[in-house]
């Protein structure tokens, strides 16, 4: 069953068309920079459509100019007071939100255009997948302001690499939508005119794909990850095929193939007739 609806956000605009989640940052003004509010809203909104038996798949997506610049100027001010408590308190917020998004049960897509600077980049990374306007621009840029990528680190080294991460966190120098694609961190540029169009292209395949298991395809993604292929993780792989295979989902799947039918999961609009 759906989950009640959280209180409407202040900084996000929320949708849901065609099982599709919408997420959209909307503080044009400030070129979508994050603060304590934004933080907290993208925290919910992930686990209101990761609960919402509706959405079958999540873009975010940002209003303005810019899809997300990083950290609110102001927001900086105040935690430049912050004790080493409050500095605690608020990483841990932000940490949590990044998670929240990376671990998302549902395929997750950045369409990104403009800035992407700083946490923007982690907000990319946390993605499944990420398709990029050929004239976005990025940038961890922390270490410009003395500071560090932190929280945002263990998906962004996962998206580029540790060796890459070694040039982009210690020179935080721009760098342009095609060397975003060339060290992994976006999967497609494409013309601006052309962005949405891109999206909506990735959408079909993953609502043609069963929802259970593309969630547990993310679930063994993270469990197989950087593991040693040794007994335990082979018989890790075994269990879970296994309890898929014998899953409603996996039985309905195998029939509609075998039957040469769309299986009961895939949206009426996308059947073959």
């Amino acid at each position: 069953m759906p989950r009640a609806k959280s209180r409407a956000p202040t900084t996000l605009q929320l949708a849901v068309r065609n099982g599709i989640g919408i997420v959209t940052l909307d503080r044009p003004e400030l070129h979508n920079a994050f603060n304590e509010v934004v933080i907290a809203e993208l925290t919910q909104a992930a686990r209101d459509m990761g609960a919402d038996d509706a959405v079958r798949a999540v873009i975010l997506n940002a209003n303005g100019t810019s899809f997300c610049a990083g950290a609110d100027l102001n927001w900086m001010k105040k935690m430049a007071g912050y004790s080493r408590a409050q500095n605690v308190a608020d990483a841990a917020g932000l940490a949590q939100m990044l998670k929240a998004l990376n671990e998302l049960p549902k395929p997750t897509v950045a369409r990104v255009h403009g800035a992407a600077y700083g946490g923007g980049v982690g907000l990319v990374a946390c993605c499944d997948i990420a398709i990029a306007a050929a004239e976005a621009t990025f940038s961890l840029s922390e270490s410009k302001l003395g500071l560090i990528p932190a929280t945002i680190s263990p998906y962004v080294i996962e998206a580029i690499g540790a060796r890459q991460a070694r040039r982009y966190f210690l020179t935080a120098e721009r760098f342009e939508a095609a060397e975003a694609y060339r060290l992994g961190l976006v999967h497609d540029i494409v013309p601006m005119a052309q962005l949405d169009d891109r999206v909506n292209e990735t959408l079909g395949p993953l609502l043609v794909a069963g929802p259970a298991a593309q969630r547990e395809c993310k679930a063994l993604i993270r469990a197989v990850a950087h593991r040693p292929i040794d007994d335990k993780l082979i018989a890790d792989t075994v269990q879970r095929i296994a309890s898929v295979r014998a899953s409603p989902e996996g039985k309905e799947g195998v029939a509609a193939f075998l039957g040469k039918r769309p299986a009961n999961w895939v949206p009426e609009a996308l059947r073959r007739k």
